[in-house]
């Protein structure tokens, strides 16, 4: 019996894929040199900021993750929309007396100004943040450690993403796992790792539980 819903931040509560994919590439630009195109940053949402800058140097990495930060924070909001049917379906779980948490790779103040852009902090019981756990996604510990704090069991929880590494987190640390559609990665790719529960909005959560 589920009792508690994970979600993660980015790409499924709050469209934030301007965002990071012009973050991303104007870091990238000024201080390395590099044209980095949507289609291959697409691919590392969900990780780390520090796990993706290592894919591109070795001895800046926080730096980058510094630069990244105060660039992303000073167009924050203008690049940040949100996605529909997000706070009707929390409103709905929340009501139901589901215990509801993030678990996130975002830095948890950038994942708070997110949050508190929409007015959503208000539903979750619990923020995991990179902040909070030694490892992170896609390894499982994130949503270990707010079964903890929830007191849940990784049977009761359902983790609903956008990315590979929402999925595997869930699975990794033993729950069920949900896709959300309208992700920015390529569906297909996502379909592989067979999450539990595909769905078009957080809306249709309350018919899957």
């Amino acid at each position: 019996m589920i009792k508690g819903i994970f979600f993660d931040l980015d790409g499924t509560l709050i469209n934030t894929n301007k965002l990071i994919v012009s973050s991303f590439q104007y870091v990238f630009k000024e201080n390395l040199n590099l044209m980095v195109e949507e289609q291959e940053i697409v691919q590392y949402f969900g990780e780390p900021l520090s796990y993706t800058m290592a894919k591109y140097t070795k001895d800046r990495v926080e730096e980058l993750v510094q630069k990244y930060v105060e660039y992303s924070l000073s167009i924050h909001d203008e690049y940040t929309e949100g996605f529909e049917g997000v706070e009707e379906g929390l409103s709905y779980l929340k009501e139901k007396g589901y215990k509801l948490a993030i678990v996130t790779s975002k830095r948890r103040s950038t994942a708070l100004r997110g949050l508190r852009l929409f007015d959503l902090e208000k539903y979750f019981d619990v923020i995991i943040s990179p902040e909070d756990t030694e490892k992170h996604k896609p390894c499982g510990e994130p949503v270990l450690k707010a079964c903890e704090v929830l007191d849940l069991s990784p049977e009761e929880v359902l983790m609903v993403g956008d990315s590979h590494n929402d999925i595997l987190c869930g699975r990794n640390a033993g729950t069920k796992t949900c896709l959300v559609k309208y992700t920015a990665l390529p569906l297909e790719k996502l379909l592989e790792h067979k999450p539990d529960y595909v769905i078009e909005s957080i809306e249709d959560i309350g018919n899957i539980i």
